[in-house]
């Protein structure tokens, strides 16, 4: 009885939630590579410098950032490839790419990548909602992936056969070569994809609700044992006290990544009037990796680093928060764990496929025999 009602709780789930799971999923995959594609399309922005030729200052390079219409540099992100580009970004939607010698700003690609992958990712987390809508998308994909969850859990019982031999174990851990019609071969699969995607998806799909629920994300510090940070409630930086005899970015820059031989990034948001601190992110990984990334903050006035905190010197939350976010897109784990990530996702869209061809044949048959009982209740006996 347990085993046919939670049969018909995944059932409903799936065909409730089937679409939405299957669009996050193929946008999922589409993402997979995002990282490796945008440092390949932004291979025209490396510069090769002239021996001796001087790189300019990182005030410099701001000044040349906004002399762009309307755009203000507020956050920074440096490389130590000699010739790498200077990035300034303005906020979350605003990024140019200069030339960290002749302050040239580079032309944006045409048919950006970058573009295209915004626009994915808006999909798969707002179905490209805007505004006010956007919080109601969230609260839809939210509940989507919540179902993903259960789907996962219950399937997962549901997969185990009545009895185990391994004849029945076989043709769930691998395709079957007997499956010749449509409905065989998609049982088949169902099961197959479900098998060799569990790991992973078990992965994937609970921290997506850390992004989309606060309580998911309280849970991520309750489970490393600490209390969820709050918000400051500290005054801002007083204008008034903005230290006159503040040393140059460069200078907290140097400061910065002294503390680190293998560095690839160094990144940070320009300090406030009033400000006595900068804080920096050294990251010596691929960007994605957050065990690779450390802290260090520099005081304005006498250039000296006021803390540097390595990943394994954070609070064990905020490890935990910051392995859930690149663990979701397997970056993470590197190129293998995005690749398995992309697997994952790709596995989960035929899930999807799979279980509502399923139960679209199960309502069609249904629907036969309906028929049938009615045809034969109105048809009078012959005497």
């Amino acid at each position: 009885m347990f085993r046919k009602v939670l049969f018909w709780l995944h059932l409903s789930a799936g065909v409730l939630a089937g679409l939405i799971i299957l669009m996050m999923s193929v946008t999922g995959v589409i993402m997979t590579y995002e990282r490796q594609l945008q440092s390949w399309e932004d291979a025209p922005y490396y510069y090769q410098p002239a021996p001796g030729e001087r790189r300019l200052t990182v005030d410099e390079l701001i000044i040349a950032a906004n002399r762009t219409e309307g755009f203000k540099t507020d956050n920074l992100i440096l490389a130590s490839a000699d010739d790498a580009p200077f990035i300034a970004r303005m906020g979350r939607s605003r990024t140019q790419h200069l030339n960290p010698y002749t302050g040239e700003i580079y032309t944006p690609h045409s048919d950006s990548l970058s573009g295209f992958f915004a626009g994915v990712r808006t999909l798969h987390r707002w179905f490209m909602m805007t505004g006010e809508a956007r919080s109601t998308a969230r609260d839809i994909t939210g509940a989507a992936n919540l179902l993903f969850l259960f789907l996962l859990l219950s399937g997962s019982y549901l997969w185990l056969p009545k009895v185990f031999t391994w004849a029945t174990l076989k043709v769930r851990v691998w395709f079957n070569p007997l499956a010749n019609t449509s409905a065989a071969r998609d049982f088949n699969w169902h099961h197959v994809f479900a098998f060799w995607a569990a790991i992973p998806l078990i992965v994937i799909i609970p921290t997506a609700s850390v992004f989309n629920y606060g309580w998911a994300n309280t849970l991520v510090y309750t489970l490393a044992g600490e209390t969820p940070p709050e918000r400051s409630n500290s005054a801002p930086p007083d204008p008034e006290e903005e230290p006159r005899n503040a040393v140059s970015l460069d200078a907290l820059v140097s400061t910065a990544h002294s503390y680190s031989a293998s560095w690839n990034t160094l990144s940070f948001s320009l300090p406030a009037l009033g400000a006595q601190n900068v804080t920096f992110t050294l990251d010596e990984g691929n960007g994605g990796e957050p065990q690779k990334r450390h802290t260090v903050t520099v005081n304005r006035v006498s250039g000296a680093a006021v803390a540097f905190v390595p990943f394994t010197d954070q609070s064990p939350g905020v490890q935990a928060r910051r392995w859930v976010r690149f663990l979701h897109t397997g970056e993470a784990l590197g190129l293998a764990g995005q690749t398995l990530a992309g697997l994952a996702s790709a596995a989960a869209a035929l899930l999807v496929w799979t279980g509502l061809s399923l139960a679209l044949r199960r309502f069609l048959r249904w629907r036969v025999r309906t028929n049938n009982s009615v045809s034969e209740t109105a048809t009078p006996q012959s005497s």
